[in-house]
């Protein structure tokens, strides 16, 4: 049996949210009990908790809803890069070690440790030219274990527009703590949630 990596964090009220976002809420509709034979819950949450996959409509007026969003992109293999430590932007000298023969899908840690209970206001984003020269290599996937992709501060979101421009895919808080530089299966659907800008996913990678 092929060996499987969870790199989803947990969701639940600690888990940390862009600030302003929605925070994880749950309460109980139904509880067992001699009247009831089942738990119901509901949930409240933003799209963008946990690991998720942004939609063009995340940075696009006019851009897809995630349930719109073609799903082959967010399997396959893909190859996980270490960038730990290199500053507040990853340029293409953090990757060149491993871009020989890249599959079309690149996950990038950055973190010895995921803040899995505090929003990091200092995460690491990519350089917007890091992103291009990637889609030029024929990246059309690109993940990390931040919140964003780009600094967290920014207004402009340059890195999400070369994205938008090189219809790229984009995966967001990936806990890769313990997980090797190498390639791997990626498997990360997002939810068929058809007027959302994103959905949270279910990121595993497999053995090849």
């Amino acid at each position: 049996m092929k060996k499987i990596w969870d790199i989803s964090p947990p969701i639940d009220e600690s888990s940390p949210v862009f600030p302003g976002d929605t925070s994880f809420q749950l309460h109980w509709t139904a509880k067992i009990s001699p009247q009831c034979p089942v738990n119901v819950s509901a949930i409240t949450l933003s799209p963008h908790l946990g690991s998720h996959a942004d939609a063009p409509l995340h940075y696009d007026p006019s851009g897809a809803a995630i349930g719109q969003v073609d799903l082959q992109t967010f399997i396959g293999p893909c190859r996980v890069i270490h960038a730990i430590g290199v500053g507040p932007l990853i340029n293409l000298k953090h990757l060149a070690h491993k871009l020989e023969n890249l599959p079309e899908r690149v996950l990038v840690r950055t973190y010895v440790k995921f803040p899995a209970q505090e929003f990091d206001s200092q995460l690491t984003a990519f350089a917007p030219q890091t992103l291009t020269a990637l889609a030029e290599l024929g990246v059309k996937l690109i993940g990390i274990d931040s919140a964003s992709i780009d600094p967290a501060d920014s207004k402009t979101l340059d890195s999400h527009q070369v994205i938008r421009q090189r219809n790229m895919r984009v995966l967001e808080n990936l806990q890769l703590d313990f997980v090797e530089e190498g390639d791997y299966e990626l498997i990360a659907l997002p939810l068929k949630l058809m007027r959302a800008d994103a959905s949270p996913v279910r990121a595993i990678l497999r053995e090849l």
